[in-house]
């Protein structure tokens, strides 16, 4: 199991409107498709205009992150997200920038 974090920002009093957006979701889509990613443990964290995200990827990221992409699901969900986030990207891999692990007690 490998483990991936990642961070963005919310647009300027945009922070209700993002809360409001994950609480009323769920797609049973995005459920089933998180699991066919093999992504567990998902959730995300928010302080000030910083959102901050973390899952398990039971085959490894890079296909968790491949198999997203490649979703009408998720691109359905960035489009519906584009007006109040702002996603920080690498530009040379394509995907959201790692957050580097420092430290970890299990």
């Amino acid at each position: 199991m490998e483990r991936y974090a990642w961070k963005n920002l919310v647009r300027d009093g945009m922070q209700d409107e993002y809360i409001k957006r994950h609480n009323e979701l769920f797609w049973p889509e995005m459920t089933e498709m998180f699991n066919a990613a093999g992504v567990h443990n998902y959730s995300i964290w928010m302080v000030g205009n910083e959102v901050f995200g973390y899952m398990e990827c039971e085959d490894g990221v890079d296909k968790a992150i491949a198999y997203q992409r490649a979703s009408d699901v998720k691109a359905r969900w960035d489009e519906y997200m584009k007006d109040i986030l702002i996603r920080d990207i690498d530009p040379e891999t394509g995907k959201p920038k790692l957050v580097k692990q420092i430290f970890m007690h299990e």
